[in-house]
C-alpha cells in the first residue's frame, strides 16, 4: 500500500522564523515529529513518502500515487489542512486524520473518512486491525494513556535534514500542573509519561547515525513534569554527548521550578541544554492565581530567569495579557519584567480559550466564549470578551510589541542577557554558522537601523564574555524575525 502523509502549512508566526532561515539556508524550523512518528507505527512493508508543505509543494501526482493520505495538523494549521483535505478527496482519495486540531475539533474537518483521534501508539493499532478486516471505523478514540516504551523511533529518512533548522525528539508526554488556559494536560493528562533513558539514548543515536549535527528541540510541554525520572535519563544523555564529543545542542520547555533544583539545572548543563522556555505568563500574582499557575506564583520570577541563565541555559519566555485580572497597568508591568531580566526571545500573546480547556469550558458557562480561536495567539483576534475592554486590551498588547521588539530595548536585553549568562554549553561552530555570520554583518551590520547597536554588541561581547559571542550573533539575526512578525501586528 502506497502512504502519503501530509503536513499542512503554518503561517508566518512568532516561531516559524521565516524571515531568518534564509542566513542558515534552510525552508523550515522543524520537521512534523508527528507524522514521523506514526510512519513508524505503520507496517514496514507499506510505501511511505511524506511531503512537508511548509518545505515543498504538494503536487497533484504525489496525491495520485497514494492508496491512502494521513494528514496531522494543530489549530493555527487548520485552513490548510482543510484545503488539502478538499484536494485528497477530489481525487477519490482515503483520508486519515490526527493530531491536536484535528482530536479537538474533528468537526471542523469535513471529507475525512477516518479520524485516529488521541495518542496513536493506541488508537492507530485500532485501526489498522480494523483495516486489515475490511471494516475500517470512522471514529478511533481512546481515553488511555500509552506508555511511551511503545513509541518508535521516528523515520527520519523520510525527511532532507538539510531543509531544517532544528531536529525534534520527545522524552515525556503530560504535565503535573492544571494551568486554566493550557491544552496540554486535555490532550496528555496531568501525570507525565517518559521514555526509558536506554530508549531516550537509542533516539538521539538514530539522528546521530542518520546524519545530523546541530540543535536538537526535545519538544515535551513540560521536561521536568517528571524530576525523579529526568534525573535518571539525564546522566545516560550526558555519557552518550560526552561520548560523541557533543553533537547536539539541546532546547526544551520546563516550568519555572526547575530553578528551585540546583543539581537537575547543573545536568542539563551537562547533557548541553543551551535553551529553556519557560511558561512565565504575567508578573501579575493575581492573574497567575487566577490561571491557577501556582508554579510561579511560589517563586519570585525574576530571581528564577537569573539563577537559569547563570546555569548555561537562555531562557526564553511566554507572557500572556487578557486575564480578568488584568488592570491598565499590566502592560508596562509586562515590558518592564521582561527587560530587567533580559530575556531576549520573549513571545507575548493575547490569552486565547483554546477548546476543551478548564477556561474555554469557564468562559462558555460563563456567556464569553465567542468562537473559534486561531490557534495563533500572537494576533489581535480575541475568542472570548474579556473583562477588560478589547480595544484597551489589543491597544496595551501592541504597546508591549512595539516597545520590546524596537531595535534599542531589543539590543538592551541582548546586553542584560548576556551580563547574566554563564556560558557552559558545547558549542560546535559549522560552516553554516560562520556563513550566517558573514551575512548579519551585511543585513544587520550594514543595511539595518539597529546596525550601530549591532557593532556595539559584538564589540563588548568579544570584550567581556567572548565565550557568549555566537549567541549574540544569533539573538542579533532573530531580531530581525521579531521584528517583522510585530510590524505585521502593529498593522493588523
Amino acid at each position: 500500500m502506497n502512504i502519503l502523509l501530509v503536513y499542512p502549512k503554518y503561517p508566518d508566526t512568532f516561531w516559524s522564523f521565516k524571515h531568518v532561515l534564509r542566513f542558515i539556508s534552510k525552508k523550515a524550523a522543524f520537521p512534523p515529529l508527528g507524522l514521523l512518528t506514526v510512519a513508524s507505527l505503520l507496517p514496514q512493508g507499506w510505501d511511505k513518502k511524506l511531503v512537508d508543505v511548509n518545505i515543498a509543494k504538494l503536487h497533484d501526482e504525489e496525491i495520485a500515487w497514494a492508496d491512502m493520505v494521513f494528514i496531522s495538523a494543530m489549530i493555527i494549521q487548520m485552513d490548510s489542512a482543510r484545503e488539502i483535505i478538499q484536494r485528497c478527496k477530489a481525487q477519490g482519495k482515503i483520508v486519515v486524520a490526527g493530531g491536536p486540531a484535528v482530536t479537538t475539533l474533528p468537526e471542523k474537518f469535513e471529507g475525512v473518512d477516518h479520524f485516529v483521534l488521541n495518542e496513536a501508539e493506541i488508537t492507530l493499532p485500532l485501526f489498522l486491525n480494523d483495516l486489515k478486516k475490511g471494516h475500517p471505523k470512522t471514529v478511533y478514540s481512546s481515553a488511555d494513556r500509552p506508555d511511551l516504551i511503545q513509541t518508535p523511533v521516528p523515520q527520519w529518512s523520510l525527511i532532507n535534514f538539510k531543509d531544517y533548522a532544528i531536529m525534534p525528539v520527545q522524552y515525556s508526554r503530560g504535565c503535573p500542573f492544571n494551568c486554566e488556559f493550557c491544552d496540554i494536560i486535555v490532550m496528555y493528562g496531568r501525570k507525565p509519561r517518559t521514555k526509558t533513558p536506554p530508549q531516550m539514548v537509542r533516539e538521539i543515536e538514530s539522528l546521530y547515525e542518520a546524519g545530523w549535527r546541530g540543535d536538537v528541540f526535545v519538544v515535551d510541554d513540560n521536561f521536568i513534569g517528571n524530576k525523579s525520572q529526568v534525573k535518571k535519563m539525564l546522566p545516560a544523555l550526558i555519557k552518550w554527548q560526552k561520548e560523541h564529543k557533543y553533537p547536539f545542542a539541546l532546547t526544551t520547555e520546563a516550568s519555572a521550578n526547575l530553578a528551585d533544583d540546583e543539581q537537575l539545572m547543573q545536568m542539563m548543563s551537562a547533557a548541553n541544554f543551551h535553551k529553556v522556555f519557560l511558561g512565565i505568563e504575567t508578573p501579575n500574582l493575581d492573574s497567575l492565581e487566577e490561571c491557577g499557575k501556582y508554579q510561579n506564583t511560589a517563586r519570585n520570577l525574576e530571581e528564577a530567569v537569573k539563577v537559569i541563565q547563570k546555569n548555561g541555559m537562555q531562557v526564553m519566555g511566554g507572557f500572556i495579557v487578557g486575564f480578568d485580572n488584568d488592570t491598565d497597568s499590566i502592560f508596562e508591568a509586562q515590558i518592564k519584567f521582561i527587560q530587567k531580566v533580559g530575556i531576549v526571545t520573549a513571545m507575548v500573546g493575547l490569552l486565547n480559550a483554546l477548546p476543551q480547556t478548564r477556561l474555554w469550558h469557564r468562559l462558555k458557562a460563563e456567556g464569553r466564549l465567542l468562537g473559534q480561536t486561531t490557534g495563533e495567539n500572537t494576533d489581535t483576534h480575541l475568542n472570548f470578551i474579556p473583562k477588560m475592554t478589547q480595544e484597551k486590551l489589543v491597544a496595551g498588547y501592541r504597546k508591549i510589541l512595539s516597545t520590546i521588539y524596537s531595535p534599542r530595548q531589543y539590543y538592551e536585553r541582548i546586553n542584560t542577557f548576556i551580563s547574566n549568562y554563564k556560558p557552559v554549553a558545547k558549542n560546535r561552530i559549522k560552516f553554516e554558522d560562520l556563513m550566517a555570520t558573514i551575512k548579519s554583518m551585511w543585513s544587520i551590520g550594514i543595511r539595518s537601523r539597529a546596525r550601530f547597536l549591532y557593532w556595539r554588541l559584538l564589540a563588548k561581547t568579544c570584550l567581556k564574555k567572548i565565550g557568549a559571542l555566537p549567541i549574540a550573533i544569533e539573538l542579533a539575526i532573530y531580531g530581525l524575525h521579531f521584528e517583522k512578525i510585530s510590524e505585521r501586528i502593529l498593522c493588523s
